[in-house]
């Protein structure tokens, strides 16, 4: 089924640091907000990292400018099949590179392998950037605890 992605990337001038994921989730879609899986450890991981918590998108966004923070996907429309990164086929990506122009983003952290792979292949033409590939947050990715993730993740982040 063809999906394409609906929601803007969260950024602003004084964003440093990139995350990219592959698409969104269908809740994702569903919400318009990124990591919007109950399960997905992603807003853990922020709210551990940074002792923080969030009870609303808004705070979320407010949160990832104070960080300076930026979010979005490698992916604006493809073939998916519910959330299956492995179903992706007929991939169309985000204009990532005019999103660096207008920021001050020196790192790319991305979220699980096949954001590594799309922006690899995609992607690392364009912006001569090398991303920092880290372990997907998914709830697919049972072979990393939530502790494990906030680990990997906060030597990247802080």
């Amino acid at each position: 089924m063809k999906a394409t992605h609906t929601f803007e990337p969260i950024y602003d001038e004084k964003s440093t640091i990139l995350i990219l994921g592959s698409f969104p989730s269908v809740k994702s879609r569903e919400i318009s907000f990124y990591y919007g899986h109950p399960q997905n450890r992603f807003w853990k991981i922020m709210e551990k990292i940074y002792q923080t918590s969030f009870h609303s998108i808004e705070e979320k966004k407010q949160f990832l400018h104070e960080h300076h923070i930026a979010l979005w996907d490698v992916i604006q429309s493809c073939e998916i099949q519910g959330s299956s990164d492995a179903s992706i086929t007929n991939i169309e990506v985000n204009d990532i590179a005019s999103l660096l122009q207008k920021t001050k983003i020196q790192k790319i952290l991305v979220n699980g392998k096949k954001a590594e792979e799309l922006y690899q292949k995609y992607l690392y033409p364009k912006t001569k950037i090398p991303c920092i590939s880290l372990p997907s947050t998914s709830p697919a990715n049972a072979a990393y605890s939530l502790e494990r993730l906030i680990d990997i993740w906060e030597k990247e982040l802080i």
